[in-house]
């Protein structure tokens, strides 16, 4: 008989840190929503929508003083100060994440959020009340067919429906699983 203790066998490495690959897709996409948000200003400021992919896609100037399909219009400021928020809650996480699959999503939501927040900030009317500038109108023009967007607003969707997935997929942005985590804990 042993008198020593019984020890765990050793839990694998952790997978690396992946703050880079939240930035790096974060300012990827914050550089292309200003390029499109600036096209879009300098080509279709005053001009009819542009029909694209035989009227699957229109192109047109729209400035939202609010929300996702305009709710909140008056609520400029508030808007500004969740985007800020979001922004400082991702930047504190990154430095946990050790799932790529994890710093896609949150980097596209970065992405996002900086981009309507540099609108907010700095477009018309002014500091905390800036409009942001919109351009897409998918299935028809001004909005008929489906919210008019950016390429901002784009990256917030895909980048919360791929945290979702991962999420239902019982993947941790720790790199680790839940299924993993709930099999030990019955071993």
């Amino acid at each position: 008989m042993s008198t020593e203790p019984e020890t765990a066998p050793p839990s694998p490495p952790l997978p690396k840190k992946r703050v880079a690959v939240v930035f790096v897709v974060a300012a990827v996409l914050w550089g292309i929503d200003l390029l499109t948000k600036q096209l879009a200003v300098s080509t279709l400021e005053g001009k009819q929508p542009v029909e694209f992919l035989g009227g699957l896609v229109y192109f047109q100037l729209v400035r939202n003083p609010g929300a996702a399909f305009s709710m909140a219009t008056g609520l400029t400021w508030v808007l500004a100060l969740v985007a800020a928020a979001v922004v400082v809650a991702i930047v504190w996480l990154a430095r946990r994440l050790r799932s790529v699959g994890w710093a896609i999503g949150l980097g596209l939501v970065l992405a996002g959020a900086l981009g309507n927040l540099t609108d907010r900030i700095f477009r018309a009317p002014g500091p905390l009340r800036g409009h942001v500038v919109d351009m897409i109108s998918a299935f028809a023009p001004n909005g008929q067919g489906w919210a008019i967007f950016n390429v901002a607003d784009a990256a917030i969707c895909v980048g919360g429906v791929l945290i979702v997935v991962l999420s239902l997929l019982g993947k941790d942005y720790d790199g680790t699983s839940t299924k993993d985590k709930k099999k030990a804990a019955t071993e």
